[in-house]
């Protein structure tokens, strides 16, 4: 079976151009939309998201494998959040160096010492993986990162595939169209918040979804909010600032905006300090946090998303205090680990250190912070490990080894060319849980993104990466 884009349809100009003015189009008519970076808060503008011209290929045994784990980590994620020692040892050393770490930390124990207003838990995750080919040739599945705040790009991964379909079909690839799987990780979003709604127990109360002031990716949003919207529920969109400004707590901690119970708080912003442009924002963070409405997530389920959260699960021991008896699922989720290593101050801490500096081009350097771009690599490594202190704001990575495809990424106003490319496997999940029963945990869909194999590291709003689809074999 052909396990990617034949060489001579990509060696084919007139044919691929021909392909791509097809594809842009029928993203458009398809809803594969994104506002302009010139008019982030308007949509008399728009264009395409970024995508490959055709799908990419990807192991069927290690998709497969992705999608079992997922509800194992689901409830790794349940089962951290709700152990605060953990996460105070965990994160003790970056809270003391990372202010935002610090910060949303403050919050989660100010949580704490006035109780939990809230039993209904809702967490929508997504972990990322990438296919690391080793010397001799086999590939395993190995996680980038789990994202446990604002875990986007869930609408157009649902409309990606009909986009490949008929350009496949067009290319008279038709046996390869009808590979292409069905996905829609936004209705199972949706269903995850409708389900913590009916839970609130107040028909008369609303979903409100908090969004960043530029809102590029708002057309997202709206796959995820017009399905809320088909179950009669009202839904409203506010900033920081606009919370700020209309948002109160009654005696009972009922949240409540421009006089409107809120049921369900949907987080598409707050991931990032320069989200929070205020001391204002801070408090209308705390607020909520502090109130009786169910956060997705809430401030102890972000904290568990961190990359120094990530590397402390690895070491020995430690998935088993979570998941206790249960050896298999511990099998699964262990394997997906790539080799992560601490930087704190110390004889294990110095040790990567030098590990590091010795062959930098082995390891990939992780802040504690969302979106793509920020990672370290190379020589930079080096000259970031020389401050000892700052040292631990950050953790060290084994850097992974894709195999490339060639692929065309269609973006605004870029020619229409060839690129060697390598892809990120995501994986959605979704639960729910009222006290100690779970009510709600599924895997939901996934989002495949490529991107050029002479670029690092980013994201796609970063301009780096594109979206795509899985081709199995």
């Amino acid at each position: 079976m052909d396990r990617g884009t034949p060489a001579k349809v990509l060696q084919d100009s007139e044919l691929m151009e021909d392909l791509a003015a097809v594809a842009k189009d029928v993203a458009l008519l398809k809803g594969l939309l994104m506002r302009t970076y010139e008019s982030p808060n308007a949509s008399e503008l728009v264009t395409y998201v970024p995508f490959t011209l055709f799908p990419s290929p990807l192991p069927k045994a290690l998709y497969h494998q992705a999608v079992a784990v997922q509800p194992l980590f689901n409830t790794l994620v349940d089962k951290i959040s709700q152990d605060s020692d953990f996460l105070r040892e965990a994160l003790a050393s970056t809270v003391a160096v990372d202010d935002f770490t610090a910060r949303l930390f403050k919050i989660h124990r100010q949580v704490l010492e006035e109780g939990r207003a809230q039993s209904i838990i809702l967490g929508s995750n997504r972990s990322d993986y990438m296919v690391d080919r080793k010397a001799d040739g086999s590939s395993s599945l190995k996680q980038i990162e789990i994202n446990t705040i604002a875990a986007g790009f869930g609408g157009p991964a649902s409309v990606i595939p009909d986009v490949h379909r008929h350009v496949l079909r067009v290319a008279g690839r038709i046996q390869d169209s009808q590979r292409i799987m069905d996905n829609d990780p936004a209705k199972g979003q949706a269903k995850a918040i409708i389900k913590a709604w009916e839970l609130y127990g107040s028909e008369k109360a609303i979903v409100m979804f908090v969004v960043e002031e530029k809102q590029r990716n708002i057309f997202d949003h709206r796959f995820i909010e017009n399905e809320i919207w088909a179950r009669n529920i009202t839904v409203i969109r506010r900033r920081f600032t606009d919370i700020s400004k209309t948002g109160v707590l009654d005696r009972e901690k009922r949240l409540l905006v421009e006089g409107k119970e809120v049921a369900v708080l949907y987080f598409r912003n707050g991931y990032n300090p320069e989200n929070y442009t205020s001391e204002k924002d801070w408090e209308a963070r705390l607020m909520m946090e502090r109130s009786r409405a169910v956060k997705c997530p809430d401030i102890s389920t972000q904290l568990v998303g961190t990359k120094k959260v990530q590397q402390v699960l690895a070491e020995p021991g430690v998935l088993e205090r979570f998941l206790p008896d249960q050896p298999e699922a511990v099998e699964q989720i262990r394997a997906t680990f790539a080799g992560l290593y601490t930087l704190d101050p110390g004889p294990e801490g110095d040790k990567t250190v030098q590990m590091a500096l010795d062959s930098p081009d082995r390891f990939v350097l992780k802040p504690q912070r969302e979106g793509g771009g920020n990672n370290i690599y190379g020589s930079e490594i080096c000259a970031t490990l020389q401050n000892g202190e700052a040292r631990i704001a950050y953790i060290l990575m084994d850097k992974l080894h894709p195999a490339p495809a060639n692929n065309c990424l269609l973006r605004r106003d870029a020619p229409v060319r060839m690129s060697s490319c390598i892809s990120e496997l995501g994986v959605y999940g979704v639960y729910v849980r009222q006290n100690k029963d779970m009510v709600m945990n599924q895997f939901i869909g996934h989002l495949m993104r490529s991107k050029s194999t002479e670029q690092p590291d980013g994201g796609v709003f970063a301009g780096i990466a594109v979206l795509d689809n899985p081709l199995l074999f």
